[in-house]
């Protein structure tokens, strides 16, 4: 059987074949020759017990066994292709784990060491006289060291303190090298400057102005111009100012390096180095006058220049004196032969706002073409008004020495008046000022727009309390009060053109009102009425109501319409979102209503008193009309009034430490409405010096001969001050 098995498969299988068989077949494998007989037995035991005969293995059935892509292939295939699919599936699947998150309880205890008792200060000795001392042996101690010291000591006064500071080595790996130096890079942007920095004095403004000048020197040569006011009340702060420029140089090195190369250039040959600070001065009042030739570093001739300026009043020319700086200066800008190209500053010295505003735009527009930024040493603008009164003391003994109040334009801090005018109309001059927390509007939006700095300089700069008329220091405009500008940056106006400003203010009712409103005459208020009225007769006491509602009904129709055209722009509160604008609405809407409702609840409760009213006291015989807060004659009145009360409260909740909230609270503490109260009046009072006549003067001793010599001499005339 083996043998006929044998001589079937080799009949079957090609050539080729079987030599491949034989050629993948390895050594040690078993060939049909070395079949073993006795291992036909295995196959003598099958399931079926039958012999492998020649019928069983015909030749279709050996063609399929030679044959690879069988059927149990492609099932293997199928299943290792299935459960590729399946791996690649799972792999792709991504699923997010929550990290555990491990909780950590710490018990600590408290510490039982106790601090040592501290040496509370009770007692303070202060001396009345200022310190002649500079730098750390000053009043300002260690703080006024650096700033103030005009000679740099070898040996501090300040007392040094040891410090033990370990630090511990480190390897650092530098990976890159500075191929070239390179300077400031100057951005196409624009820079926008500072409008609310207020100083006390003039000396903490050149401080800052020094430090600005260094920073323009650290880039580049520099050109300073100076634009002083000519007028009389700018008398001190030039002064001061000439007497400042020694420290300025000092603190800059300037003076100093300009003798080193001076020094070097005795002994060499050759072309004199450029300083690298250059100052001119110019002087402006009806005229501008430049008073340096050609820009200078000499500080003697920088001091005669400021010398040479008079004491004049009248207009004041301060954009075209700007102006006719930017247009002389302007070619230092660039460089020509040995002349290196400049930064060019200007800083402008002045109390007021200028009379030549139609300029304003030019010389704004000029000043940035050329990047020259500008520096006000000004005065702060008073809130919502454009004029307001200094305090003039003379000085020249060629006048009477006396002190005198000048009124002098030095607001509004925006393009328009923002604010209604009420009351104070017969006493313009008492009406209480308040710094508006900026500058006037030109000048400051000369320095916003240009990258410079606008100083408020105010002697009598202090917060949280009010300055009195008396205490105003000389040459200073009276301010009642002032804020904390970190408060009033967020009530910054808006520094447009006029164009611009006012298609924002059509766009908004609220703002349109407000601003109609403030174009308004200065409208006049209840100030002393008339509220005693003794009954002596009907006659007489009606007439005395009469009389008495004159004035009322005078004021009334004024107030009726400033009230009406604030009421269009009620309804838009809250849709304003600038705090400013909202501020100055709620505030002038307040304030009118409460006027209007004083005035007509007065003429109301006069009215009422001309009608009839009974005593409750058989003694009684006067009616006294009374401040309250309670509207009892109208209905729609107590509705006003409310509304008033709500918007002055709004004003002195959302806008505490402001100009607004100030005068909102003093609004509020004046009653709203009138009431009559009775009382008893004496018709026929004693004499009050019981008919005795006075005792009479002293005789008046000789007038000594040198006082008789002093008064024949006449006296010095005043001078007369319009506009100083």
């Amino acid at each position: 059987m083996l043998k006929r098995l044998r001589q079937r498969i080799q009949d079957h299988i090609p050539e080729s074949a079987e030599e491949l068989g034989l050629k993948s077949m390895p050594d040690d494998a078993l060939s049909l020759n070395e079949f073993d007989p006795t291992d036909a037995g295995d196959y003598e035991d099958s399931e079926d017990g039958e012999d492998l005969d020649g019928e069983d293995l015909d030749g279709e059935d050996l063609e399929g066994a030679g044959s690879w892509f069988d059927g149990d292939s492609k099932a293997f295939l199928a299943s290792v292709a299935v459960h590729v699919l399946v791996v690649v599936g799972l792999a792709s699947i991504t699923i997010a784990t929550q990290p555990q998150l491990l909780s950590v309880l710490i018990n600590s205890e408290p510490l039982t060491e106790e601090l040592a008792p501290l040496d509370i200060v009770t007692d303070i000795a202060y001396s009345d006289t200022p310190s002649d001392e500079f730098g750390a042996d000053s009043i300002g101690s260690v703080d006024m060291a650096l700033s103030s010291a005009p000679i740099v000591a070898d040996v501090s006064a300040v007392e040094a303190v040891d410090l033990d500071v370990t630090i511990p080595d480190g390897d650092v790996n530098v990976t890159f090298t500075v191929e070239k130096a390179v300077g400031l890079i100057e951005s196409p942007t624009s820079v926008r400057g500072m409008t609310g920095v207020g100083t006390t004095g003039t000396d903490g403004a050149v401080d800052r102005v020094t430090y600005e000048i260094l920073q323009s020197l650290e880039e580049r040569p520099t050109l300073v111009v100076w634009v002083f006011d000519s007028s009389i009340s700018m008398v001190k702060r030039r002064q001061e100012i000439s007497d400042r420029f020694d420290r300025i140089y000092q603190q800059l090195g300037i003076v100093q390096a300009e003798k080193e190369k001076r020094a070097e250039e005795e002994k060499r040959e050759g072309a004199a180095e450029v300083p690298p600070l250059l100052t001119s001065i110019l002087s402006f009042g009806s005229q501008v006058e430049i008073l340096t030739k050609q820009p200078t570093a000499e500080l003697s001739e920088i001091r005669e220049a400021i010398g040479k300026i008079g004491n004049e009043g009248g207009d004041e020319m301060v954009f075209q004196a700007i102006k006719t700086a930017v247009d002389k200066f302007k070619s230092f800008r660039v460089a020509k032969g040995n002349n290196p190209a400049r930064n060019v500053m200007l800083l402008v010295v002045t109390d007021e706002r200028g009379d030549d505003l139609g300029l304003a735009e030019e010389t704004i527009k000029a000043c940035r073409f050329q990047t020259i930024p500008c520096y006000v040493l000004g005065v702060p603008a008073p809130f919502g008004r454009d004029k307001t009164f200094i305090k003039f003391v003379e000085f020249d003994p060629a006048y009477a020495q006396v002190e005198d109040w000048a009124e002098v334009d030095q607001g509004p801090e925006t393009l328009y008046p923002e604010r209604v005018k009420l009351g104070y109309q017969d006493s313009y001059m008492e009406e209480p000022v308040l710094d508006s927390g900026f500058g006037p509007y030109a000048l400051s939006k000369l320095c916003y727009e240009t990258g410079g700095i606008y100083f408020s300089i105010h002697p009598n700069r202090k917060l949280n309390s009010k300055v009195e008329r008396k205490d105003t220091e000389a040459f200073a405009s009276q301010m009642s009060y002032f804020f904390d500008p970190e408060i009033m940056d967020r009530y910054r106006p808006d520094y447009l053109s006029e164009a611009e400003y006012m298609v924002r203010v059509k766009k908004s009712p609220l703002r349109y009102a407000l601003l109609n409103a403030a174009q308004l005459s200065r409208v006049g208020t209840l100030s002393k009425p008339k509220m005693v009225f003794i009954k002596r007769d009907e006659a007489t006491f009606t007439k005395e109501l009469t009389d008495a509602q004159l004035e009322s009904a005078r004021l009334y129709p004024e107030l009726a319409e400033m009230s009406s055209i604030l009421a269009e722009g009620e309804k838009s509160r809250g849709k304003e979102n600038s705090p400013r604008w909202l501020a100055s609405f709620e505030l002038s809407y307040g304030t009118a209503l409460a006027a209007k409702i004083r005035t007509e609840s007065y003429n109301a409760m006069l009215a009422k008193a001309k009608r009839g009213m009974v005593f409750t006291k058989p003694e009684s015989n006067t009616w006294n009309l009374q401040p309250s807060d309670k509207v009892t004659v109208d209905s729609k009145l107590e509705k006003e009034a409310k509304l008033a009360k709500d918007l002055l409260q709004s004003v002195v909740e959302k806008h505490t430490g402001t100009p607004w909230g100030i005068l909102a609270g003093r609004e509020l503490d004046n009653p709203i409405s009138w009431e009559w109260v009775e009382s008893t009046t004496d018709l026929n009072p004693p004499a009050r010096n019981n008919n005795r006549n006075p005792p009479p003067p002293p005789p008046t001793p000789p007038m000594p001969e040198d006082e008789k010599a002093k008064m024949l001499k006449p006296p010095a005339p005043k001078r007369p001050i319009k506009k100083v």
